[in-house]
C-alpha cells in the first residue's frame, strides 16, 4: 500500500512510522527542523507497545515528490486544512482517499469541500503523543485507537484494507458504522480536556485530584454533550458520562497538545474546540458559559504568543 502522510507529526507520525515498518510505501509530509531530522537520521518512535527506528523512511516537504497514492493520513492542525487539501493535488490518484484525524467536528466537511466527498473518510484517534525532539515522536501509553469510517455507514473494501493494514502493523484500528457520533464522542472529551489543560497548564493527574478543577472539568463535558444532542438528535447515549470514564483512564502525567503549542508560542486549535462549542451552541440554542469562557480566556493565543 502506498501512504502518504500529509502533516508527519506526532499522530501522523506515528501510524506512518508503524505502516512503514509493516512493509508498506510511507512518504512522511513535513517541515522545518522535524523534516530535517527525518531526513538525516529517519524516525523514531518510541513507546510502550514497542520502540522503532525507520532509517530510510521517506520525507519531503512538497507533495509534489510523492505521486499518486492510495492512501492519505491527513494530519496537519485544523488551522492548516485549507491551504494543505490544495497543496494534495499531486498525489491523487483515480482511486485517492483520504482519512482526517484533526480534533473537533468539521475537518471532513471542511476537506471534502476541496478534494470531494467521495475521496474523505472521517478518522478519530485517541492516543497521547508528542514530537520529543525532531524526527523522535514520544508515544506515551499502551493504546493508540483510530477509529475511521464511511460517511453513509457502509463498510467498503477500502475501509477493511486500511483497518486490515493498521492491525497488522500492531495498532488498535476499527471501523465505524457510525463516524459521526464517532465524532462527537472524542469532541465532548478533547474540547474541555485541551482548554482546561491550556488554561491549567497542568497535567491531567493534578486536574483530577482538584475538586474544584475536576468539576468545572465534567461540567464543560456536559454543555458539549448537550450541543451534540441538538446537533444529532438520535443520539442515544451521554456522550458526557463515556468522557469522563475515559479521562479517568489517561496517564496522570498527560495532557493535551494544545498545552503544548501554547507553551512553544504557536497557534492554538480554541476556535475549532471550545469555539467550535459555542458556534454550533448559538447555532442551535443550547447554552454554554463555560466553554465560552474557555474560548475567551485563550482567544489572545489562538495565533500564538500575543506579540
Amino acid at each position: 500500500m502506498r501512504v502518504a502522510v500529509m502533516g508527519a507529526g506526532a499522530l501522523g507520525g506515528y501510524f506512518g512510522g508503524r505502516l512503514a515498518t509493516a512493509g508498506h510505501e510511507v512518504t512522511l509530509i513535513a517541515r522545518g527542523t522535524h523534516l530535517d531530522a527525518l531526513r538525516r537520521n529517519g524516525l523514531t518512535i518510541r513507546s510502550p507497545k514497542g520502540d522503532a527506528h525507520i532509517p530510510d523512511i521517506e520525507a519531503t516537504d512538497d507533495p509534489g515528490d510523492v505521486g499518486p497514492v492510495d492512501v492519505i493520513i491527513f494530519a496537519v492542525k485544523n488551522q492548516d486544512v485549507d491551504a494543505s487539501a490544495k497543496a494534495l493535488v499531486p498525489v491523487l490518484g483515480r482511486d485517492t482517499w483520504a482519512i482526517t484525524v484533526q480534533n473537533g467536528v468539521r475537518a471532513p466537511e471542511r476537506l471534502a469541500e476541496i478534494l470531494g466527498n467521495e475521496r474523505v473518510v472521517p478518522g478519530v484517534v485517541r492516543m497521547p503523543g508528542d514530537i520529543s525532539a525532531p524526527g523522535v515522536i514520544r508515544h506515551s501509553a499502551n493504546f493508540d485507537f483510530i477509529h475511521f469510517g464511511e460517511l453513509d455507514g457502509q463498510v467498503t473494501e477500502r475501509v477493511k484494507g486500511f483497518r486490515d493494514a493498521l492491525v497488522e502493523a500492531g495498532c488498535m484500528a476499527e471501523i465505524s458504522t457510525d463516524i459521526r457520533t464517532e465524532l462527537w464522542r472524542k469532541f465532548t472529551m478533547q474540547a474541555s480536556f485541551a482548554s482546561v489543560s491550556a488554561l491549567t497548564r497542568l497535567d491531567v493527574g493534578v486536574i483530577r485530584e482538584s475538586s474544584e478543577c475536576s468539576s468545572m472539568f465534567h461540567s464543560s463535558m456536559k454543555e458539549t454533550a448537550a450541543v451534540a444532542q441538538a446537533v444529532l438528535p438520535d443520539l442515544g447515549e451521554d456522550l458526557s458520562t463515556a468522557a469522563w470514564d475515559f479521562i479517568q483512564k489517561v496517564p496522570p502525567k498527560a495532557h493535551a497538545s494544545m498545552l503544548d503549542d501554547l507553551n512553544r508560542g504557536k497557534p492554538i486549535e480554541i476556535d475549532y474546540l471550545s469555539g467550535e462549542v459555542v458556534r454550533l451552541g448559538r447555532k442551535h440554542g443550547v447554552p454554554t458559559p463555560i466553554h465560552g469562557f474557555f474560548l475567551a480566556s485563550l482567544a489572545p493565543f489562538r495565533y500564538g504568543a500575543p506579540g
